[in-house]
């Protein structure tokens, strides 16, 4: 008389475990990237939403603005804590405009939290760069990994 097998042995739930736990090791750390760079995005999406009323105010006043309720911008969100401008330049040159976008201290991934991501305008706000390249030595300090695809 043979007994049929009923269940899992020990040694088939200990594989499913261990397999279990590899996927989670490498899952985990993935998406904390994902959740910073999610995170990140809304500072360049609150930083981009600046870029026109800061060149159209420069066209209509020959100087930048020096804070962010001068045109009507968001100068807060969900991850970002403070968002503030500065401008040189002018009397003839270029002026050059600076977005720096502060992210929270709390609520956020901590790779992130405290750090600045900056958007900068050398030729009064025709053209914009962010991220490493093309802005102001420690004006981004994001690791470039998490900064959004247009940084890059």
């Amino acid at each position: 008389m043979t007994k049929l097998q009923q269940g899992f042995t020990l040694i088939e739930l200990m594989i499913v475990v261990a397999i279990i736990g590899i996927l989670a090791a490498v899952a985990i750390p993935a998406y904390g990237d994902y959740t910073a760079r999610a995170q990140v995005s809304e500072a360049m999406s609150l930083s981009s939403g600046l870029k026109t009323p800061i060149t159209e105010y420069i066209s209509d006043n020959g100087v930048a603005p020096l804070y962010v309720t001068t045109i009507g911008g968001t100068s807060v969100g969900k991850y970002v804590q403070t968002i503030n401008i500065s401008a040189g330049g002018g009397g003839g040159a270029p002026i050059t405009v600076t977005i720096i976008a502060t992210m929270n201290t709390i609520g956020v991934n901590n790779k992130i939290q405290g750090s600045h991501f900056a958007m900068v305008s050398n030729d009064n706000g025709q053209s914009w760069a962010c991220g490493a390249s093309g802005v102001a030595a420690g004006s981004t300090d994001i690791v470039g990994s998490l900064l959004p695809g247009a940084c890059k």
